[in-house]
């Protein structure tokens, strides 16, 4: 992964992580043992996310993942992001709210899935910052696949734990 834009120094959590955003720069490829994995990992035993003629017969290229798969990629550009030392957020301190997914075709086995995440949106309330992620995610020709939109609350360091 890149390093996000640089945080504006100082401020609140809230006005330094507004409108960063962070592009994966290697694309992520999508095989069959990882689709098995995810699928059996959810409980998913459906021929398509199995078995490649079921896959074909049902009109799919190749396995097909579960739906929720997208999240390995967009949570790796998400973590990759809230991560940078810059920004001061530490992981640990991060309670993932909601998350929902927008598909505009299904993931495939041969895909090669590029993720941006992109802060949405960031205010403080107490002493959190409640943050919307939306991260898309695309093929190797670019073509959007899915998008994610994950509301997070970030406990924000005060001012002696930040120093």
């Amino acid at each position: 992964m890149t390093a996000p834009q640089s945080p504006p120094a100082g401020g609140t959590l809230a006005e330094r992580i507004a409108g960063l955003s962070l592009t994966s720069p290697e694309p992520r490829p999508v095989t069959r043992p990882a689709l098995r994995a995810f699928a059996r990992a959810v409980g998913s035993d459906h021929p398509v996310h199995h078995d490649v003629e079921a896959a074909r017969a049902a009109g799919h290229a190749d396995l097909i993942a579960p739906p929720t798969y997208v999240v390995t990629v967009a949570q790796a550009a998400d973590l990759a992001m809230l991560g940078d030392p810059a920004i001061g957020v530490q992981l640990q301190n991060v309670v993932h709210g909601e998350q929902s997914f927008q598909h505009a075709r299904p993931v495939v086995a041969g895909d090669e899935l590029t993720a941006t995440a992109r802060v949405e949106s960031a205010r403080m309330v107490g002493g959190s910052c409640m943050t919307v992620l939306r991260t898309e995610v695309v093929d190797a020709g670019g073509h959007e696949v899915a998008a994610s939109r994950s509301t997070l609350v970030i406990s924000a360091p005060t001012a002696e734990e930040a120093s």
